[in-house]
């Protein structure tokens, strides 16, 4: 792809996954217990989508990337003392919650606000990348929905790599999608504008530039001061209990059973709890 491309990477913080996380049920409703003082990160798969997105930029003179990020201004400043030593990028914060429990229609509801907001953003070179999956909400569908929101019909998800189609005058390009059974799908795209969840791609994660962490620095800050806040609501959605899952293991050796018997039995273990 030759063509100067608009890349807007979607991402999320989330609690460091060395932590110890408890959900906890709070005046707010459910949550994870001292939150805001445990250390964050930038959601793995969503660092992988921003590695991708900033390869794809050095491939094609004159590509502008952005990272537009949704928690706490206090988290993301700390994130991206972090973030920003590895890529170039410019940032688009939204001061909201962090943690896996708000509803997905409204974080991609704030997620677009903000791409929409981005000035001089042309949709007709724009890429929308973002994880496949995340590790704080996890639904499966933000990305999606926020493409639907800006309009976008072209949507791959599971992707592992693309590449441009013949000479890329035409900004053409083949997108690599995980399947079931360890293979890929092979999908063809005529050009931008398209939504694009990561998996983990190809890139290894890129080393510190304390160069580049200075030059992105000098945006960020200004941008983290005039971030606009964003009120996740619940959307009726509603959480009985939250709970730390139970560790219990039964052994048992078994050689006669068959397949379905096996299937059977794991069926009724797992729902005899529900």
């Amino acid at each position: 792809m030759s063509n100067p491309l608009q890349i807007v990477v979607c991402a999320g913080i989330v609690p460091d996954p060395l932590q110890t996380l408890e959900p906890t049920t709070g005046a707010t409703g459910p949550g994870i217990k001292n939150e805001l003082v445990l250390p964050a990160v930038l959601d793995p798969w969503a660092a992988c989508a921003l590695y991708e997105a900033a390869a794809l930029a050095a491939k094609n003179p004159g590509s502008k990337l952005w990272l537009v990020a949704l928690g706490p201004k206090a988290k993301l400043q700390q994130v991206m003392m972090t973030v920003a030593q590895k890529v170039a990028f410019e940032l688009v914060p939204v001061d909201g919650p962090i943690g896996g429990f708000p509803d997905a229609h409204a974080t991609a509801a704030a997620l677009a606000s903000a791409i929409e907001s981005i000035a001089g953003l042309d949709r007709a070179k724009l890429l929308l990348f973002g994880g496949w999956e995340s590790a704080s909400r996890g639904a499966g569908v933000t990305l999606q929905l926020i493409g639907e929101r800006l309009g976008i019909a072209d949507q791959f998800f599971g992707v592992d790599q693309i590449a441009q189609i013949g000479s890329g005058e035409d900004g053409s390009f083949e997108v690599l999608e995980r399947v079931e059974g360890g293979k890929h799908q092979v999908s063809a795209c005529l050009g931008a504008p398209a939504v694009l969840g990561w998996a983990t791609g190809n890139l290894p994660e890129p080393r510190n530039n304390p160069q580049i962490g200075m030059a992105n620095m000098r945006t960020i800050m200004p941008a983290l001061q005039k971030a606009p806040t964003a009120k996740l609501d619940a959307n009726s959605l509603q959480y009985i209990s939250v709970s730390l899952p139970k560790q219990q293991r039964e052994t048992r050796v078994e050689k006669n059973m068959t397949p379905e018997e096996i299937a059977a039995e794991l069926a009724a273990w797992i729902g005899k709890d529900s």
